[in-house]
């Protein structure tokens, strides 16, 4: 396997693993204060009204990161060059593009989101640029 690739799949690698602590934190801590913070959630009442919205969108993130970790895989043990290693690597294209998509998104809504949508699009962005240079 190409060294560009390489470097593209661990950062693929890590787009997921940032997409399951956000998973974490909107599915399965969204009571905690300390997650509230993170989210800019006022108290307990308003994480109240959010939490449904919060348990659906960490799902998502879940799911997107299932497929990139399941591109990255498949494109990391299949021969290089095989239909599994190119499925491999479209998928994890795929669900990285998504993951960018989402953080462009977010800083398009509110440019106060900045910082999140840097930590939520860096990883996938550079695992975009690499996978394609390779």
């Amino acid at each position: 396997m190409h060294p560009v690739v390489t470097i593209g799949l661990v950062f693929v690698a890590l787009a997921a693993l940032i997409h399951v602590y956000i998973f974490v934190l909107e599915s399965l801590r969204f009571d905690q204060p300390s997650t509230w913070r993170v989210f800019g959630v006022k108290g307990a009442a308003e994480a109240e009204l959010m939490k449904p919205w919060a348990y659906n969108q960490g799902f998502y993130n879940l799911f997107l990161a299932i497929g990139a970790a399941v591109g990255a895989i498949l494109n990391g043990v299949a021969d290089s060059g095989s239909s599994a290693s190119a499925w491999g690597r479209a998928l994890a294209v795929y669900c990285c593009a998504f993951m960018l998509a989402a953080a462009l998104v977010l800083i398009a809504s509110d440019r106060r989101k900045a910082r999140a949508a840097l930590v939520q699009g860096a990883a996938p962005a550079l695992a975009l640029v690499f996978l394609v240079l390779g």
